[in-house]
């Protein structure tokens, strides 16, 4: 297992170092604690810190982590910890790769392989869609596609397209936006397959691991905004699904699924969702109290979180996307869209509708 492959786990070289390796998951998890130790320390520090620490001494266990960090995650399975692992990942890749890319010379000393700028390119198919620039000046130029694809998620209207001096189909970037692309695409590839299925007896023997992630997601509350209720900020396919429920029209049971548990994810009781579909068609107050619950964990094990974007797209419920969906969240997750509008909105526009209709109500 080579350095390289330890500090870019993400690799495509790396996955097949470790199945070169004949590594047998349930088995490392059972007796390897120094491993275990290191993939829970990636996940706690991407909470708190948003990057996965300090890279271990041993090559082994640094590349290995990985794979178990991955477990943890979608064991926890909750999107906030998905979206802030990933950034994480990516962030520290990025960190790394800058300044490889940025001491070249000090690199080639000190390690015997390095990541170079073309083959960081490769690894995400961008090689034929980044060319130098014509100036010379030591900028590049991105294929528009490959730039599109890449740069969605990118904060800042520098990034839009219409901000661009786009020429025969290409967009002019410095070296440091490019890169900033090449974290982007570190990001997808970690989110890639996240979350997975996990074999009961891995599972078992993560339970102290993953119990403890759960706690620190919940001792940071990092939905500390999402108790908050204004409709406008809703994501398109939310408000549609509101916005139809409250004209007394059918909704199929996935639909009705979708939208409860979102409205449970951001903060409203059994009885206030129960209120908001009392108007609804073939509304029975006992079922629609026991779907709520039931979504909401007190009727069931699990508590259920709001569908995904490719869900809701699978069920014909992603409608009307809008710029943010397409280059912020990149079509992930309703909450993550939600997430966003409530930290970008003005402090007038904040006003919860539970408040505003109290506030209604004693007029």
């Amino acid at each position: 297992m080579k350095a390289l492959h330890a500090r870019y786990p993400f690799l495509a070289a790396a996955r097949e170092a470790v199945e070169t390796a004949g590594v047998d998951l349930a088995d490392l998890v059972a007796s390897d604690e120094a491993v275990v130790e290191r993939g829970l320390e990636r996940v706690e520090w991407a909470i708190t810190d948003g990057t996965v620490g300090e890279p271990h001494r041993r090559t082994r266990v640094e590349l290995l982590s990985y794979p178990v960090a991955r477990v943890l995650v979608s064991l926890v399975d909750q999107h906030v910890l998905l979206r802030r692992y990933a950034r994480a990942e990516a962030a520290t890749a990025y960190e790394r790769f800058s300044e490889e890319l940025d001491d070249r010379a000090a690199f080639q000393s000190t390690r015997t392989e390095r990541l170079d700028l073309r083959d960081l390119l490769a690894e995400f198919d961008l090689a034929g869609s980044v060319h130098g620039s014509p100036e010379d000046d030591g900028g590049y130029r991105v294929d528009v596609g490959a730039y599109l694809e890449h740069a969605a998620g990118q904060w800042g209207d520098e990034w839009r397209l219409v901000n661009r001096s786009l020429a025969d189909g290409q967009v002019p970037v410095d070296e440091t936006e490019l890169l900033l692309l090449v974290r982007q695409a570190v990001e997808r590839r970690v989110k890639d397959g996240l979350p997975f299925a996990v074999p009961d007896e891995i599972a078992t023997e993560l339970e102290a691991e993953t119990e403890r992630i759960s706690e620190t997601l919940a001792d940071l509350d990092l939905t500390r905004d999402i108790d908050t209720v204004v409709p406008d900020l809703f994501p398109p396919c939310m408000r549609h699904l509101l916005d139809k429920v409250q004209k007394g029209e059918h909704l199929e049971h996935h639909s009705r699924f979708a939208i409860a548990a979102f409205l449970t994810s951001i903060g409203m009781t059994t009885d206030e969702i129960v209120d908001i579909f009392q108007v609804n068609p073939g509304f029975g107050e006992e079922a629609t109290r026991y779907q709520v619950d039931h979504i909401r964990g007190e009727s069931s094990p699990t508590e259920y979180s709001a569908p995904a974007c490719a869900t809701m797209q699978s069920y014909g419920d992603c409608v009307n996307k809008d710029d943010i969906c397409e280059d912020v969240i990149n079509e992930s997750h309703p909450l993550n869209y939600y997430e966003h509008r409530l930290d970008e909105a003005d402090e007038d526009e904040l006003v919860d509708w539970r408040e505003d209709g109290d506030a209604e109500d004693e007029e």
